[in-house]
Parts: structure tokens; C-alpha cells; sequence
């Protein structure tokens, strides 16, 4: 037969729950304080009990001895069980609730006490410090057992010292007194024990609520995972509390919000400062991923409620998505123009084919001279003005795209930038997020047209972007910088509503500032202002005027492109079947 399975076995310790260790602990608290309250309590009553014995015992010696009576009766009688000290004596003890009252002379000889027989002898205890003068309390052992005892001189008419009293208080008395006191302070122990019980129970009742009845090593694991988890995620965590205060920052949402330490326990808008990243944590902008810009970083916030009133909000750095889905933008048109120059490509060949099968010559070498022209002309016109290679590349694909779009992009006679830029590819942002805009408001409008100008003024770097478009009410023109906000429907890699932020983050970031304006004749005005933009103050140089192309066609020098347009220097107007 196999063996019983064994009896489970009673497990001495703690209890593991936290409710039951709180209760035990402030319970045993509790019991300790009324115990240790009844002790410090018991300890000096019973020395002030002896106290007030032998001060009572002392009182009524010194009454006894102040009668001058007793004192004559002393030198004039024998001491004897009928004599007037021992009667006076009685007297007093009976009225006093005093267990003796001994008169002696000066030799220690009793004239009274409370057993007659024992009158004419000798007192047990040494009276010397009374005859002596001095007044005495103490607590000693005499023929009647312990007692309270005080003694004082018994003096004459003449100040004399004749004798003494002792006065003895029965101390089973002091200690009835202490021990009748005890169930009274015992029961008041008692129900301070039970209040604070209760108490005890209440708190502990409280803690377990708050703490979901967890054990102290479950909550020192959570909280041991949780820090692990904060600071290992790549996500930013940013935790407040019911009143809007930062308790809590992972090293990811330090990063990306670019705080420290000693944002904690402030609020939101001291830590971050006013903006839409501080309204969107703080709960004032509602929604899910919800698009904010802090500093260079394009971030993605969501915020959760919590039960105590505060929240967590999280964090995503979609900087890099966002590059990307600008560059992915920028590659589809860069694909668009290729196709859009391929086609027309094949329209010019076709064109030329059926000159040359005419035998059209000089209409054929017009025709190539005219489309050599075109190019050479945009790209020269870009780069005498334009001396950066990053932002001169940009506006001749722009050019590229407009052309494409039905849209004429111009450069302003104003124009001229040097190639001393601090920070190039800032104002490529700048600057393509701006055209891109443009191109987009007033592409499908009859006669579009977008203007761009840069100059330098000193060491500021002036950006001017018009177009035809509808142009932008008042009440929104500051509203268009706010991240997230945009009138076009978001593209697929993302959301809109970032570009003209970015725009005026990048521009405050220098020193300087970014407005828009109703353009003269309609249309919009986006002015960026970028102080310091330059290495050093570069003079502004007289215009000079491009040399004049050699015709490879026609094998002679002279212009061979068709006159520019009147306005301001346009890039060439994308001609009839082009698209």
C-alpha cells in the first residue's frame, strides 16, 4: 500500500497578502503603545503613592507635635497605657486613619501606641534624625509591619527639644490603592487598544483597495518590471498626476521633449512651455495620434486617463516616417516629371521626324535651337541668382514639377543669394515646403503663377513666396502653422499639417520668424525672416548679365532662346501639348 500523502503543514511567518500584514503590524502597534502607555503610567504611580503616604504620615506628626499640650503631658506624666498622651495620641490616630501614633522622649521611651502593652519600652526603628531635629519620611518595617513613616521633634515652650512623634500610615493601604487603580487603567488600555484596532482595520481595508489585495513581493516585482519596461521601450512615456503635475519621465520622453529630471512634479506648461505640445498632453486637444512638433522632431502623442484622476501619455518619433514620407512625395514627382519629359521628348521627336521628312531643314534646326534654349535658359537663370547648388537643384526641379502642373514659376529680379549659408539644408526645407504649398493652392486656376525671391540683407537671409491661389482669410493665418491643421485630405504615408509648422519652428529656432499676407493682386505671401543666416556680411554684388550661349545649331553666337517673358525673369511657360 502506498504511503498517506502527508498532512499539510502549518506555516509560521507573515502573512503574504498586504491587507493582513498592514492589519498584523498596526495591530501589534497598537497592543504595543497601550502596553507600553500602562507601564510608563503604572511606574511613577506607584512611587507618587508612597509619596503621598509618607507626606500624610509627616503632616499629622507635625499636627501632633504643634500641640503644646502633649508636650507638658510628656515631662509631667509616666508613660502608662491610661496616661493623657496616650489618649490625646489615640485621639489623633482614630481621627487621622492612621495605623499608629507614637509619642517618645528622648531616650526612645513610648508614651503611646496603638498596642497598650507596649507602652514604657523602646522603639524598634531609630528615632536619632527626629531627636536630632530633622524632620524624616520613610518607608520602613517596625513592630506593626511595613509602613508610611514620618517623624518630627517634639519641642517645649522654650523651643526644647523633649521627644519626638512618628506617625505610621499602613502601607497595605498604599498598595490596595495601586492595585484598585489597576482594572480602571487596564480597561482604558483596553479601549484604546480596540479604537486603534479599529482604526487599523479601516487603513488596512483602504491600503488593500488601493492596492488590488497584492502582496508586497507582487508590488516589488511590478515595480521592478515597470522601471524596466519604461526605460526599454522606444517609446516616450510621460505620466501626471490629477492636477496636471509630471510624476514620471522614461529616458525616451526625455529625449524627445528635450527635459530633464527637473521637470518633474512641475506642471506641463512650466516643464514644456505654451504650445501644441503642451495642450496635447495636458488633454486640452482630444483625439488619437494626434501630430505635434517639438523642436526639430515631429512626434505622435496619444493620452489615457487614469482612475486617480491623472494620465500617461505616449510618445512615437515619426521624424524619420515623415522625412520619408516628404522624400517618397518628392520622388513621385520627380517620377512625374521624368514621365512628364519623356512624353514630351517623344512629341518633340515626332515633331522633328516630320520636319526632317518634309525637307523642313531650318524649321527643323529652329525647332531644336528653340528646345535647347528653353533648357539652357532655366537652369542659367536659377544659378546666377541662386549660388547654393543645394537650393538652386530644388527650384529647377520645382520648375520641372510646375511645368508639369500648368503652373509658371518665376524667380524675382530680386533675387541673388550667396553661397555662404550656416545652415543650407534648413532653408531647402523652408523653401520646398513653401513652393510645395504654393504649387498646390493654385494648381487648376487659370493664368497660375508662384513667385519666389531670396536675398540677402547683411547677414539675414529675406524668403518670399507668392502665388495666385485663393489666398488665406485673416482669422486662419496663424492657425496654419499649428501642427496637425491642414484643409487637404492627408496623404497615404501619414498625416498633413506639419509642413508650415516646421517651417516657423525652423525659422524661430534662428532667431527669426515666418507670416503670411494677402499678395498684392491676391493670392498669398509667405515671408520667413532668418537672422544670422549667413557666415559673414556679404555685399550685395551689381547684377551681372549672362553670356551670351553659343548656337551649336546654327554654328554662330547669339541669343537662340525666344525672349523672356516680361514679369520678373519667369522659369518658361510649359508650351501646348506638353502634358
Amino acid at each position: 500500500m502506498s504511503p498517506s500523502p502527508p498532512g499539510r503543514r502549518l506555516r509560521l511567518g507573515l502573512p503574504r497578502r498586504m491587507f493582513s500584514q498592514v492589519l498584523l503590524m498596526q495591530v501589534a502597534m497598537a497592543a504595543g503603545v497601550a502596553v507600553l502607555a500602562t507601564g510608563l503610567f503604572l511606574a511613577p504611580l506607584s512611587h507618587q503613592l508612597d509619596d503621598q503616604a509618607m507626606r500624610r504620615a509627616l503632616a499629622i506628626a507635625q499636627a501632633t507635635a504643634a500641640q503644646p499640650q502633649i508636650a507638658r503631658d510628656l515631662q509631667s506624666s509616666r508613660p502608662s497605657p491610661g496616661g493623657p498622651v496616650q489618649r490625646e495620641a489615640e485621639r489623633i490616630r482614630k481621627a487621622s486613619g492612621a495605623e499608629y501614633v507614637v509619642v517618645m522622649n528622648m531616650q526612645g521611651v513610648r508614651w503611646s501606641h496603638r498596642d497598650p502593652g507596649r507602652i514604657g519600652e523602646v522603639v524598634s526603628t531609630d528615632p536619632s534624625q527626629a531627636l536630632a531635629g530633622k524632620e524624616v519620611m520613610e518607608i520602613d518595617s517596625g513592630t506593626l509591619g511595613r509602613s508610611a513613616r514620618g517623624k518630627v521633634p517634639l519641642r517645649d515652650a522654650h523651643d526644647r527639644i523633649i521627644g519626638a512623634v512618628s506617625v505610621g500610615i499602613e502601607y497595605d493601604s498604599v498598595r490596595a490603592r495601586l492595585v484598585h487603580a489597576i482594572p480602571g487603567l487596564l480597561a482604558y488600555a483596553g479601549a484604546a487598544l480596540a479604537v486603534g484596532a479599529l482604526a487599523a482595520y479601516v487603513i488596512s481595508r483602504r491600503v488593500q483597495r488601493q492596492t488590488r489585495d497584492l502582496a508586497f513581493s507582487d508590488i516589488s516585482a511590478l515595480l521592478a518590471e515597470r522601471e524596466a519596461m519604461l526605460h526599454g521601450i522606444r517609446e516616450g512615456v510621460v505620466a501626471l498626476d490629477r492636477v496636471g503635475r509630471v510624476r514620471l519621465l522614461n529616458d525616451e520622453a526625455r529625449r524627445l521633449l528635450g527635459i530633464g529630471d527637473e521637470a518633474v512634479g512641475r506642471s506641463l506648461d512650466e516643464a514644456l512651455g505654451e504650445g501644441r505640445t503642451t495642450d496635447v498632453l495636458a488633454g486640452r486637444v482630444t483625439g488619437t495620434d494626434l501630430v505635434t512638433v517639438r523642436g526639430h522632431r515631429v512626434l505622435v502623442a496619444n493620452r489615457m486617463p487614469t482612475d486617480d484622476g491623472g494620465a500617461v501619455a505616449t510618445l512615437r518619433d515619426r521624424t524619420e516616417l515623415e522625412q520619408l514620407g516628404r522624400e517618397l512625395d518628392s520622388t513621385r514627382g520627380l517620377i512625374d516629371a521624368l514621365r512628364a519629359q519623356d512624353h514630351e521628348h517623344a512629341n518633340r521627336m515626332h515633331t522633328l521626324l516630320g520636319l526632317l521628312e518634309l525637307d523642313m531643314y531650318d524649321d527643323a534646326v529652329e525647332f531644336v535651337g528653340e528646345v535647347v534654349g528653353d533648357h539652357r535658359a532655366t537652369s542659367e537663370q536659377v544659378t546666377e541668382k541662386i549660388h547654393d547648388p543645394l537650393l538652386a537643384a530644388l527650384l529647377v526641379g520645382k520648375a520641372t514639377v510646375a511645368a508639369e502642373r500648368g503652373v509658371a514659376l518665376w524667380v524675382a529680379d530680386r533675387t541673388l543669394l550667396p553661397d555662404r549659408l550656416i545652415d543650407p539644408r534648413g532653408l531647402v526645407t523652408i523653401v520646398g515646403n513653401l513652393v510645395d504649398n504654393a504649387l498646390d493652392a493654385v494648381a487648376g486656376t487659370p493664368h497660375a503663377y508662384v513667385e519666389v525671391e531670396l536675398r540677402a540683407e547683411g547677414r539675414t537671409a529675406v524668403l518670399r513666396v507668392r502665388d495666385t491661389g485663393p489666398g488665406i482669410p485673416a482669422e486662419q493665418r496663424e492657425l496654419i502653422f499649428t501642427e496637425g491643421w491642414s484643409t487637404k485630405r492627408p496623404p497615404a504615408h501619414g498625416q498633413r499639417g506639419i509642413g508650415l509648422s516646421l517651417v516657423r519652428r525652423l525659422a524661430e529656432r534662428q532667431g527669426g520668424s515666418a507670416r503670411v499676407t494677402e499678395a498684392h493682386g491676391g493670392g498669398a505671401e509667405f515671408t520667413v525672416v532668418l537672422p544670422e543666416a549667413f557666415e559673414e556680411p556679404v555685399p550685395t554684388p551689381e547684377p551681372v548679365a549672362a553670356p551670351v550661349p553659343y548656337d551649336v545649331v546654327a554654328g554662330r553666337e547669339g541669343p537662340t532662346a525666344p525672349s523672356a517673358p516680361a514679369r520678373d525673369a519667369p522659369f518658361p511657360a510649359p508650351r501646348e501639348g506638353s502634358r
